[in-house]
């Protein structure tokens, strides 16, 4: 097992990695949109933050030496699910054409007082 940190992404705020490898995938800690440098949450609106996270994921998984084209399953947490049409629209963007495996669920609340959060399980290459 091996564990994959980014100065490009926020520290944990627990006892968990950002990243961990095991049997040729890699398997994210949840993001939520965090400031890498002051641990502080990025926007109130749900586009700056889910822009944020899939900045953050971006910069976990290079760390490892994966992309978003090597994503297998994405798990993805709001606290609206009104949100979901642009969710999808800044997901597609990020993603381009690839198109992994994806559950989108409500929850009553995410840390900090996010709106979204997302993990992600990737190939290594």
């Amino acid at each position: 097992m091996n564990f994959h940190h980014s100065d490009d992404a926020p520290a944990a705020i627990g006892p968990y990695s950002q990243a961990v490898s095991v049997g040729g995938l890699l398997y994210t800690s949840g993001q939520v949109a965090l400031d890498a440098k002051t641990g502080e949450l990025v926007g109130d609106d749900f586009e700056s933050q889910a822009i944020k996270v899939l900045s953050n994921l971006r910069a976990v998984l290079a760390a490892a030496g994966c992309g978003f084209s090597d994503v297998v399953k994405a798990t993805v947490f709001v606290t609206d699910l009104a949100d979901f049409p642009r969710l999808n629209e800044l997901y597609g963007e990020a993603l381009g054409d690839h198109r992994p495996a994806r559950s989108t669920v409500q929850v009553a609340g995410l840390p900090k007082g996010a709106l979204v959060e997302i993990d992600l399980v990737a190939k290594l290459r």
